[in-house]
């Protein structure tokens, strides 16, 4: 049996064709599009660049789907291979409370609560990590995420251990659509 080429129910990440957008999601909608640019990592493997694609797409209820997939760079911008890949729901609660679930392939389940700090910027912390015994040992984890003046602009940092946070991954991002 072969694939359909479209699903049955409608997924956009634009506000001009598909469902409806849910009044729900008013605090995360400048959210919603395809974003693409470059970012800054740095971890075990030493410091990198790297490319990104994101979406947040919605289908008419209450969250956002989050896709996002990154690839290393080298300096002077060659691809050299897929490096971060994670995929989640953006779940606004409230006027202002937002919860991000977060999955990757390397073993590592986030689930973060924060707050949308103004209509286009957001701050949320880990309040769940759950890990298979071979995942990085991350113990919390902060997300900063914002549009400025029409870029989507973010920061990750992670603790391991009992150290505090430090910077693992930025970005800046440009809307495709």
């Amino acid at each position: 049996m072969s694939a359909p080429t479209e699903l049955p129910v409608p997924d956009t990440a634009d506000v001009r064709s598909g469902p409806e957008v849910s009044p729900e999601l008013l605090s995360v909608l400048p959210l919603l599009g395809e974003w693409h640019g470059e970012g800054q990592a740095a971890g075990a493997g030493g410091d990198h660049r790297f490319g990104q694609w994101i979406r947040f797409a919605h289908d008419g209820r209450g969250f956002l789907a989050y896709e996002s997939r990154t690839w290393r760079l080298t300096d002077d911008g060659q691809i050299v291979g897929p490096d971060v890949r994670e995929s989640g729901f953006w779940r606004p609660r409230g006027e202002d409370d937002v919860e991000l679930l977060v999955a990757t392939p390397d073993g590592l389940v986030e689930i973060y609560v924060g707050t949308a700090r103004t209509t286009t910027s957001w701050e949320l912390s880990s309040d769940v990590l759950a890990r298979t015994p071979d995942a990085p040992e991350v113990t919390r984890s902060v997300r900063l995420y914002g549009i400025v003046e029409g870029a989507l602009m973010y920061a990750i940092d992670r603790a391991v251990g009992e150290q505090p946070p430090r910077p693992v991954m930025s970005a800046r991002l440009e809307r495709l659509r």
